[in-house]
This record gives C-alpha cells, structure tokens and sequence, in this order.
C-alpha cells in the first residue's frame, strides 16, 4: 500500500476511475450515476469557507491502482478544525483495512497541519460507514442535518475525533 498526494492533472482519469469502481456509493450518496464531473469536484471542492487550494487530496494506491481517495480541508467548522469531506474506497479494496490506513494518513497530516479535532459528515442512509466511523474513535457531535447532494436531499450527522491528548468536542460543531 502507498498513500501519496493526488495533483489535478496527473491523477484525473484515476480518480474518474475510483468513482465507477465505488458506483454503489455515488448512487447512495447522489441518486445519480459516476460521470467524469466527480473527478472535477474531488479536486475543487472544499468546505465552507475553505480555499480548495489548501485542502488536502490523497490516494491509496494497492499494487499501483488507486483503490482509495480522500479530501480534507482545514478551518471549518471551526478556525483550526480539520474536515474530512470525503473518504471514499473502491467496492473492492472495502473490508480489508485499507480504510484504517488511509484514515491514519489523514488524521496525521491533520495533526501536522495543527488540527486539534477531525470532522465529517456521515449520511444517515450509511450505515456500514458510521459503524466504521464509530469504530475508529468518532463520535456524534451533531445530529438533525440534512444535506443535498446530486439529485438526492437526506439526512446527516456530523462526528468528530480528537486528534491531540485535550482537545475538545464541541457538540454543537
């Protein structure tokens, strides 16, 4: 397993290939087939308020095939706080591990960047992917949100993590 930086260029035409590896998941997230636009986003896309430029987007590449993708922007919701916008892996690369390291990956950049706290958002309808949250230490801080994304409106609830010994869950984040 190698997890390294994803540039825009270089790595378009395989994270357009992730998304139809991981088509189950757009359509539970989105109500909608993969299309190359995905691929545009994961490189554009940032939280509220956040430069995409200063996000972070990593690839876990098992025997040089990208099997994992992941997109975490610093300073929402809070200033200092990290936000993991998306963690997604392909169909088959999901069960063996390759989650847990791809989260340690992220986590530690977090942590290197200064986050006190790591976000996310987990959908309602997930529930194999809150149970994997729940299991690596995230806890519900947030919970009655909705979000629309594609063609489909549901319900989300926002977890965090602490990633330094002290920091604080504010539940309300």
């Amino acid at each position: 397993m190698t997890i390294r930086s994803l540039d825009p260029m270089a790595d378009r035409a395989l994270v357009e290939g992730l998304y139809r590896d991981a088509a189950d998941y757009v359509a539970l997230e989105r109500g909608e087939a993969t299309s190359p636009a995905l691929a545009e986003e994961f490189f554009t896309d940032a939280p509220p308020g956040v430069d995409p430029a200063t996000s972070l987007r990593l690839g876990l590449f098992d025997r040089g095939r990208l099997a994992g993708i992941a997109e975490c922007g610093f300073g929402y919701p809070a200033r200092g706080d990290a936000y993991l916008g998306l963690m997604l892996l392909a169909a088959n690369a999901r069960g063996a591990g390759r989650g847990a390291q791809l989260l340690r990956a992220v986590e530690d950049q977090a942590r290197d960047c200064g986050a006190p706290v790591l976000f996310l958002a987990v959908l309602d309808a997930n529930e194999a992917g809150r149970r994997f949250w729940l299991r690596e230490g995230f806890v519900p801080v947030r919970t009655g949100l909705s979000t629309t994304i594609g063609k489909k409106t549901q319900g989300v609830q926002r977890m965090g993590k602490a990633l330094i010994p002290g920091a604080v869950l504010q539940r309300d984040r």
